[in-house]
């Protein structure tokens, strides 16, 4: 298992840091470069447009080349685009940089679940999958409070080059320690498994599931990676020390509730209740507690931030429910399509949020915290939306392997 597990999870590890770091290093980005907030909403969100536009592609190599050459080649593109980043003089090539970086880390998660698939039974695929965001988790920890403490010393560019260095040991590390595995399905040619993509999106329960995992968090994201930090210096006043400790929080409950929810979604499973109830729950808890944020309810802060990274992370059981749902052979596929939905959400929300912010007027440097009520409005309602459709539904069971066809009902 851990010459499966860890060379996988050692790059996801990096995904997550990348996702995150721009939080801690915002105001250096905008001081430097002189950024307004939507600039730095878009050129954090770059990471997730190129991690979105390379989704479908991915789901066909994953499929047909498997995870372990996809995988080393990508990570040693994000190499290249943490150098970039790193030695960047303005805002294009900054943001050059950042698209590089998340068109190499696009198959982190889609990559290890496919070999997952490949190695392990479905009954631990929700407990693997969870392990595996949990270690991407610390990762999203380990760029903030640590983050902090280092660019005192070293400064953001040389956290970069570090990067660059990580990333290309994390390709070495997969192409050198992972086995080869036969992949399913490798006869088909790539014009038929890209075709199979029709069968995805026409599926409703891909919908209905896949509704919720694009909008709860691609918002979650938009805020732990970029405007959860600008939201607690301009709405709650806090300063940059109290900001980096709140996000520690959150990012901590965020890989804790990673190993919960996958370990005790299988667990239940065995005795009747199933992963897409689990899911359900999750989502309402994330909505209730990104509520408490839309409102501006600063008090007991600590715990809605911990709380909402602790429940958000449910929504990563939308993976694991849709391989069981498709062909054994399309799971690179259908969980990419999950996937490019919701990092093209997280681009949409993150920059969007910028662009509303921009609308209202800047005092001394703080956003107006009347911005981040409409922002967050407009998400509130949108994710008030997706969790009501999926609410209703109904697993009336689905063995794995069948073609992917609806196996719910609503009451």
């Amino acid at each position: 298992m851990l010459v499966v597990f860890c060379p996988f999870a050692a790059g996801y590890f990096l995904s997550y840091f990348f996702r995150n770091v721009n939080a801690v290093i915002s105001r250096e980005l905008a001081t430097e470069f002189s950024l307004a907030p939507s600039n730095l909403g878009l050129l954090t969100a770059a990471y997730f447009l190129a991690f979105a536009a390379f989704q479908l592609p991915l789901g066909v190599l994953l499929d047909r080349y498997g995870p372990r050459r996809v995988l080393a080649a990508l990570y040693c593109i994000a190499a290249l685009g943490a150098l970039v980043f790193g030695l960047a003089e303005g805002f294009a090539m900054l943001t050059l940089g950042r698209a590089l970086i998340g068109l190499g880390v696009a198959g982190g998660l889609m990559g290890a679940i496919k070999a997952y698939t490949l190695w392990f039974p479905p009954s631990r695929l929700a407990t693997l999958t969870g392990l595996h965001i949990a270690v991407g988790g610390i990762g999203g920890l380990s760029a903030t409070a640590p983050v902090e403490a280092l660019l005192g010393p070293f400064g953001w560019r040389a956290l970069f080059y570090g990067l660059a260095v990580l990333s290309a040991l994390a390709a070495l590390l997969i192409v050198t320690v992972v086995p080869e595995k036969k992949l399913p399905g490798g006869g088909e040619s790539l014009a038929r498994q890209a075709a199979a993509f029709r069968l995805v999106f026409a599926s409703g329960t891909f919908w209905r599931i896949a509704a919720s995992l694009v909008l709860t968090h691609a918002v979650y994201q938009a805020l732990q990676g970029l405007w959860l930090a600008p939201w607690m210096y301009d709405v709650a006043g806090f300063d940059r020390p109290t900001v980096a400790r709140h996000l520690f929080a959150g990012a901590t409950a965020y890989a804790m509730g990673s190993i919960f929810f996958g370990a005790a979604s299988d667990r239940l499973a065995r005795h009747g209740i199933t992963h897409l109830t689990v899911y359900k729950l999750g989502m309402v808890l994330t909505l209730a507690m990104f509520g408490l944020l839309a409102m501006g309810v600063t008090a007991g802060l600590l715990a809605t931030v911990a709380v909402y990274g602790f429940c958000s992370i449910s929504a990563a059981l939308a993976y694991p429910i849709l391989t069981t749902r498709f062909a054994h052979e399309m799971a690179g596929r259908v969980n990419t399509a999950a996937n490019l939905l919701m990092f093209l959400g997280s681009f949409l929300a993150q920059w969007g949020i910028g662009a509303v912010l921009r609308r209202y007027p800047v005092t001394d440097g703080h956003y107006a915290p009347a911005g981040y009520t409409a922002a967050f409005a407009i998400l509130g309602v949108l994710q008030l939306v997706a969790v009501l459709w999926l609410l209703p539904m109904r697993d009336r069971g689905q063995t794995r392997g069948q073609t992917p066809v609806d196996k719910f009902e609503t009451s």
